[in-house]
């Protein structure tokens, strides 16, 4: 079996993924529409907008995985629904050529609102209309004649994640010694997931044959607060516990009528006002896998952010 694996995209995730293969021993190659990309011996770069079938021709020859981590240009449910499924079929349309399984990183949007734990069998009825893009594309990847697996995340934090509520939002003002602005109940259970565990994951998943064509949860250790995550940051890194200002859902939308991306994290703010939790027992005993210790990981995302100053 050959041992080149594609990775579409290199945001935190798809670039988490190229690293963790080439520290394998794995020939990766990575296709961004810039050409852009972690820097490695056993990394190629190209520059292929995956999205677009004549450029993608030919690219999955000899591949055994694909890691389609290309997100939309916007965080917006009208420029996902007009950007995902198609560039979704025309890389499993690639894949199926090439016999290759495509690897989807997925969240919890396609869920239904619950106050208990959300597992890999919870009910999907996608309560927004990024929901219901999501389901969309699930349903899409199970129809597809090329294997797939979609491994589903929270929230994430970790080396390279800048636009999650646990990104520029906590890290920046917790290391600068300055208040932290928060989004909805911020005592509230709340799952995340550190990028590290999900990249695993999903290399782990593309090597299973047996759990192809499933959806699995990435690794997650038990959910804790915003509160309890913000402290810990500031705990490893040494500052002060901050002040915190919690942005009520109520207020996200008012505010939301002049700010676009507010309005559509408002629109998922059921996240954030009940509490949020996946449930990874499941899919740890299939992958083998559990996730890195809380304290260990946010130790290691301190470390990071504070290398990039």
């Amino acid at each position: 079996m050959s041992d080149l694996h594609i990775v579409t995209g290199a945001g935190p995730v798809g670039t988490t993924i190229a690293e963790q293969l080439a520290t394998a021993g794995k020939q990766v190659r990575v296709l961004t529409r810039s050409g852009s990309g972690p820097d490695h011996p056993l990394i190629e770069l190209r520059r292929v907008d995956a999205s677009q079938p004549e450029q993608l021709a030919g690219q999955f020859d000899g591949a055994t995985a694909v890691y389609h981590c290309i997100h939309g240009s916007k965080y917006s449910a009208k420029v996902w629904r007009a950007e995902l499924p198609a560039a979704e079929q025309v890389v499993m349309d690639e894949a199926d050529k090439a016999g290759a399984v495509v690897v989807f990183p997925e969240s919890l949007y396609s869920y239904r609102p619950t106050d208990g734990p959300i597992t890999e069998t919870s009910p999907r009825t996608g309560a927004s209309g990024k929901g219901a893009v999501r389901e969309d594309l699930l349903r899409a990847r199970a129809a597809h004649s090329t294997a797939t697996v979609s491994v589903v995340s929270a929230d994430f934090f970790g080396p390279y994640v800048h636009a999650s509520i646990a990104g520029d939002q906590m890290f920046t003002p917790i290391l600068a010694g300055k208040r932290v602005t928060a989004l909805g109940k911020i005592d509230l259970p709340h799952s995340f997931t550190y990028i590290p565990d999900l990249a695993a994951a999903m290399i782990r998943a593309a090597a299973d044959k047996s759990l192809h064509n499933t959806v699995l949860h990435a690794p997650t250790a038990p959910a804790g607060t915003q509160r309890q995550l913000i402290n810990a940051i500031a705990d490893a890194a040494g500052a002060p516990k901050p002040k915190i200002t919690a942005t009520p859902v109520w207020m996200m939308k008012l505010i939301g009528l002049a700010n676009p991306l507010l309005r559509e994290l408002a629109e998922l703010g059921y996240q954030l006002e009940r509490p949020f939790m996946l449930d990874s027992t499941d899919s740890e005993k299939k992958l083998g896998l559990h996730p890195t210790p809380f304290d260990e990981a946010v130790a290691t995302t301190v470390g990071w952010w504070k290398s990039q100053s």
